[in-house]
């Protein structure tokens, strides 16, 4: 590909600073801001990057903008941009324009998943079928590995390193991408989300839509309204059930997942058994029937897809058992961030101790407590929005047990005045160990983002995994 010309790199995480790498390694002039000093900057310097600092006007010798993806359209930089009218672009964006080409002289194709949940588990499942299938695969974008990073990694030969890419992108990347047209698409769920960033939920449902723009099969879950919706007019549409699937569906047929979309006989092709699934819950049922279609179109075989779906073991965070004491199992999702994430993952479990809060971002916990309540043995709070949450309780579900647990900078938590995350966990979960039964499931799937105890949910989830095996 040409030269890009002089580009301004906005934000230096993990994907500002590969895209940055890989422009110096090309030749382009590459220019870096950023409203801290990473510790990339030094690198960076060294390879012939200039550092601006925290700017807010563009230069006027800009030719192309590559932010990240935190950083919010209304920033002062990329607002500068906008008005002298330089193109701003996401890294997954320039991974497209950058991608190189295979031995047939095309690309290698993209496989590309959005929604407001089950997106990494989606993409994780779907690199397990490819590689299954044969194919030279990677998981990357909002998972894994930048894809401005993976799409122009070669062997030592030259040779392109992988020849299909599972692509987890999220509204954020989605909002700065123009030219994406991958393979085929998948938009698992669509609830409010981000709406801080976007501006409305309108505008959100619309990023996430753009996966959907160029790509030639459009996959969605037929039981989510606003995903259905977004794929119903496409050339291509694709849709999966927990039901009986219709022509043009993958579903659940006497227990097994069956392809009636891409499968040469009319009955359809049997991919697996759902009791071989080794990660729980409907909605987890629904991401491996996505992950399958997708699969389906890269020409991955049926028994490859059943031998990979039976193989997989889902990620660190997501519906984890981590232990099971006295008759309760004890399960981490930390990854279950916002109230769709969270009602799917307690919808897997038939009597629940849920350990919920942290910070809401202004959602709606109304439906999911009253959707829930019923199967709630008793709660656990924590977190800065944890009386919103009470209170939603005292509403919708006034007769279970919940316990609220003083965090952040709150009382002292066990007489420890620097209140820390580990030990607001460990009085969390010694909590609900006195409100489980056997039987029961105590369920770490806060409806909330960690940010106000935790690092992040990661942080979150070993907590509370470290608390439950101080139970033994």
């Amino acid at each position: 590909m040409a030269a890009l010309g002089r580009v301004l790199v906005c934000g230096l995480g993990v994907s500002g600073a590969a895209a940055a790498r890989v422009l110096l390694a090309r030749g382009d002039t590459v220019l870096l801001a950023d409203a801290g000093t990473p510790s990339v900057r030094a690198e960076l310097e060294e390879a012939g990057a200039t550092w601006l600092g925290a700017v807010t006007e563009c230069p006027d010798d800009v030719d192309l903008v590559v932010t990240s993806p935190g950083w919010r359209p209304d920033s002062p930089l990329l607002r500068s941009a906008a008005r002298a009218g330089v193109e701003v672009v996401g890294e997954p964006e320039l991974a497209w324009r950058l991608r190189l080409p295979l031995a047939d002289g095309r690309p290698a194709p993209w496989y590309a998943v959005t929604g407001t949940n089950g997106k990494t588990t989606t993409v994780t499942m779907l690199e397990a079928l490819l590689l299954a299938g044969g194919r030279r695969a990677v998981a990357a974008g909002n998972v894994g590995r930048p894809l401005v990073e993976v799409v122009t990694a070669t062997d030592p030969d030259g040779t392109p390193t992988f020849d299909a890419f599972a692509v987890e992108l999220s509204s954020f990347q989605l909002h700065w991408s123009s030219s994406l047209a991958p393979a085929a698409a998948a938009v698992l769920n669509v609830a409010d989300d981000h709406v801080d960033w976007h501006g409305s939920a309108e505008a959100y449902r619309d990023a996430k839509a753009t996966v959907l723009a160029l790509t030639p099969v459009a996959v969605a879950d037929a039981g989510d309204p606003v995903a259905a919706a977004l794929v119903r007019e496409h050339p291509h549409p694709v849709t999966v059930t927990l039901d009986e699937p219709q022509p043009g569906q993958l579903g659940v047929r006497s227990g097994a997942l069956v392809d009636r979309a891409f499968a040469a006989s009319p009955a359809g092709d049997v991919l697996v058994e759902s009791s071989a699934l080794q990660v729980s819950g409907p909605h987890n049922t629904v991401n491996a029937l996505v992950a399958a279609a997708l699969a389906r179109v890269a020409g991955v075989g049926a028994e490859a897809i059943g031998r990979g779906l039976a193989g997989f073991r889902g990620g660190a965070h997501r519906n984890v058992l981590v232990a099971s004491v006295d008759g309760v199992d004890w399960v981490d999702d930390s990854k279950a961030t916002n109230p769709h994430a969270a009602g799917a993952s307690l919808a897997a479990y038939p009597r629940v101790v849920w350990v919920a809060g942290g910070l809401l971002k202004g959602a709606d916990v109304d439906p999911l407590v009253a959707a829930v309540g019923a199967r709630l043995a008793g709660v656990v709070l924590l977190g800065r929005d944890r009386e919103v949450l009470a209170r939603s309780l005292a509403r919708h579900a006034p007769t279970v047990p919940r316990i609220v647990v003083p965090s952040g900078d709150d009382a002292d938590v066990a007489g420890v005045t620097a209140v820390t995350g580990e030990a607001v966990m460990t009085q969390v979960v010694r909590a609900a160990a006195r409100l489980a039964q056997p039987g029961d499931t105590v369920l770490l799937a806060p409806a909330a983002a960690s940010m106000d105890v935790f690092t992040d949910y990661a942080h979150r989830g070993r907590a509370f995994a470290d608390a439950v095996r101080q139970l033994h």
